[in-house]
């Protein structure tokens, strides 16, 4: 009997093309699926086959854990203490071994044992075929559609699959089985059975490596593309840059006649991109990435990443496009919240500001209102600036002497310091566990103690935009914070559940 499985093998291995150390792991395999029925409960079992006689011993299994965590798996577990009295050396996941009589083959069910080799021969099969594919190191996974599978696409590519998911197609696309496809490798998942290459044609990355394919001079490291931003199926924004003067970023991504942005656009259903020049300044940046709306003027806020664009009534419509989605694409494109205003707008909110600023010298400086309009007209917008300001730059005021000046900054570093142990006993209100909370500085605790927000389920219930009007950040930096925040929420869920 073992010069004939010695032969099954051999046979297997060459007709499968496989190694024949896998045919012998499911050779083990159905043995110990074999073996295990003869036990109650869930054991483990091992066995090893002799690779040149054919013979084979058993093995039933324990696994060593820690003493404190107990047994989860009794019939597959042993504490440590009691392992060490077996083998007094042995350690912490290693197991312990107990030989038991081997299953004869002739007793396994012929069909149980030609259905487990079977399986690991597809299985080894699968994984020599995705790791030959992936090696090639291609970014487009190019197929044809094979079936739907529960909403999702099964695209085929020789013998291997990839799952285009329907959240990752782009909208109102038709495909049918044998469509030609294209489409970007997002992530290879093992776990998933018969398509573990999961694909995305709505991404922004699969726009960058369309352009990559289409425009030689990106592969050849002339231009680089800085960042894309997408609507599927409707519009898209890149912003390319140019590291060779001698090459315009822009024409040379359209092509000749719009041959190059033609051929990307065609891959994506007629999508419309706009190629915008990438700056470094945020400001040109923004404004590039706004058009075809004419920008007016722009107010930068470092503190919170923010823009106030202004744009005239004829442009109002263009720069916030059909739903907000120019503004949007714009926004996603440079990383900065971008807040669209009319001419009437910017000037009601010029003007609020240069109220809330006349209050506040009037308020913390003591001094009249045209101390405090004087100040604003020549560019102080905060305590910090009257107060650190180099002298020199204040003394050149025409209404101020030396004694008025030092006055000032005197008063508005006092002003600075009670605030901020206002600020440190507003921030004593707020718990440990928002404390302890990865990515919050002190600065941004305050902030939210300000804003209400004390505790860790204050920050995991707040709306996106609530977050970004507290604190400055992005949309997406606030989504990831409050998705983190909520974590705890689910953990409790799983931990009730269990």
């Amino acid at each position: 009997m073992n010069r004939e499985m010695l032969m099954l093998v051999d046979a297997i291995s060459r007709e499968k093309n496989v190694e024949r150390d896998v045919v012998f792991g499911a050779v083990e395999a159905a043995l110990a699926q074999a073996t295990k029925k003869l036990y109650p409960g869930e054991v483990d079992i091992r066995v090893v086959v002799d690779r040149d006689s054919g013979s084979y011993e058993t093995f039933r299994r324990w696994h060593v854990v820690p003493d404190e965590a107990g047994l989860q798996l009794p019939d597959q577990e042993i504490l440590l203490f009691e392992a060490k009295e077996q083998i007094e050396d042995i350690e912490l996941d290693e197991y312990i071994e107990e030989a038991v009589p081997s299953v004869p083959i002739g007793r396994i069910g012929a069909m149980a044992a030609k259905q487990v080799i079977l399986q690991k021969i597809r299985d080894a099969e699968r994984e020599m075929l995705l790791n030959d594919f992936m090696s090639r190191g291609d970014k487009i996974f190019v197929g044809t559609v094979k079936r739907m599978d529960k909403g999702d696409i099964i695209v085929e590519s020789g013998r291997v699959e990839g799952r285009l998911r329907r959240g990752e197609m782009i909208p109102k696309e038709n495909l049918r089985t044998g469509d030609r496809v294209r489409a970007m490798i997002m992530e290879v998942d093992l776990t998933l059975r018969g398509a573990p290459i999961i694909l995305s044609r709505s991404s922004p990355e699969f726009m960058t490596e369309l352009f990559r394919q289409e425009v030689p001079e990106i592969e050849q490291g002339l231009l680089e593309i800085k960042s894309c931003a997408r609507d599927a199926g409707s519009r898209a924004k890149i912003a390319v840059l140019s590291h060779d003067k001698r090459i315009d970023p822009i024409g040379t991504c359209v092509g000749v006649r719009g041959t190059r942005v033609n051929g990307v656009t065609n891959e994506l259903a007629g999508e419309r991109v706009d190629i915008v020049l990438w700056s470094e300044d945020p400001a040109q940046f923004v404004i590039g990435a706004l058009a075809p709306a004419n920008v007016s003027s722009i107010v930068v806020d470092e503190e919170r990443h923010a823009m106030d664009v202004v744009v005239d009534e004829e442009n109002l419509a263009i720069a916030i496009g059909r739903g907000g989605q120019n503004v949007r694409l714009a926004a996603e494109l440079t990383g900065w919240k971008i807040n669209i205003l009319d001419a009437a707008e910017s000037a009601a909110k010029q003007a609020g500001e240069v109220d809330s600023g006349r209050r506040l010298f009037m308020d913390k400086l003591d001094v009249d209102e045209e101390i405090a309009d004087l100040l604003i007209a020549e560019g102080f917008t905060s305590l910090e600036q009257v107060a650190y300001v180099p002298l020199e730059e204040m003394l050149e005021i025409e209404s101020f002497d030396e004694d008025t000046v030092n006055e000032l900054r005197a008063r508005a570093k006092d002003a600075l310091l009670t605030m901020e142990i206002a600020r440190e006993e507003s921030g004593a209100e707020v718990s440990q566990d928002l404390r302890d909370f990865t990515g919050l500085t002190p600065e941004l605790i305050v902030k939210l103690a300000d804003g209400g927000v004390h505790t860790l389920d204050d920050l995991a219930d707040l709306a996106v935009d609530e977050l970004t009007d507290l604190t400055g950040h992005t949309e997406e930096q606030a989504r990831a914070i409050i998705m983190r925040a909520r974590e705890h929420w689910f953990a409790n869920e799983v931990a009730s559940d269990a």
